[in-house]
């Protein structure tokens, strides 16, 4: 099934502008594309949401949203804080399921981490993806606390026997201090899977034909780009350290 999910180690690591590079990139390699946002939180009704978000910056995307709650909150407090109905993660497999059946690539977009709650029985996305029998990709933040969040997160992947199909950095510095340099060859390692890309930080921002027109290069040919992380790790390498 062309479905991938992809969760991030937290809130503000750069999900959403991984969400839609990824699909920009699928669409420059000429699949068709579907989004689902899980869960829409923190967000009014006439507000534009994340699966708006990555139709307006990849370009031709299904966006598709499953239930959208005010406050900013994990779905299943937020659901239960507005008297609404919550998001069950067998809704956001049939829905994703259905999505499949018309496009090349669906991307599910979680909310928050792996395992944030969307009900009161404690669904979760990582819940989603095993019903889809989905990939997990993983956008990460670049500095310093990166590796404990993403080596907890891949254990999880992997102890739910979901395939870990890689973590993306989500928001790379213009000006990457020690610790994001030195996380380019600890990363993977932690992970337990390769290292599938770097957004620059700020490319949200990036009108949408320079944002499609870029998106490739910052990911792997796995995710439909040319971007080479040894080649980006060698480029980024901090000065060898001397006593």
């Amino acid at each position: 099934m062309p479905v991938l999910v992809i969760t991030g180690t937290g809130t503000e690591v750069g999900k959403t502008v991984t969400t839609a590079a990824v699909a920009a990139a699928a669409l420059a390699a000429g699949r068709s594309v579907a989004v689902l946002k899980a869960a829409q939180t923190g967000v009014r009704p006439d507000e534009r949401g994340d699966a708006d978000e990555v139709a307006r910056l990849a370009g031709a995307v299904t966006a598709a949203e499953l239930a959208r709650y005010p406050e900013p909150l994990a779905p299943g407090t937020a659901a239960r804080r507005a008297g609404r109905a919550p998001v069950h993660p067998q809704e956001i497999a049939e829905a994703a399921a259905k999505l499949a059946t018309e496009h090349d690539l669906v991307l599910v977009e979680g909310a928050g981490g792996l395992l944030v709650r969307f009900d009161a029985a404690g669904g979760t996305l990582a819940d989603a993806a095993g019903l889809l029998a989905a990939p997990v990709l993983v956008a990460v933040s670049a500095g310093l606390g990166t590796l404990n969040t993403t080596e907890l997160t891949a254990r999880e992947v992997r102890s739910r026997r979901l395939d870990l199909a890689g973590v993306v950095i989500g928001s790379w510095p213009g000006e990457p201090d020690l610790a994001a340099r030195c996380n380019l060859a600890d990363l993977p390692e932690v992970a337990g899977a390769p290292l599938l890309g770097a957004v620059p930080a700020g490319a949200g921002a990036l009108a949408p034909a320079a944002f499609r027109a870029a998106a490739p290069d910052w990911l792997a040919p796995r995710l439909d780009g040319t971007w080479d992380a040894e080649a980006f790790r060698v480029r980024q390498a901090p000065p060898t350290f001397r006593w």
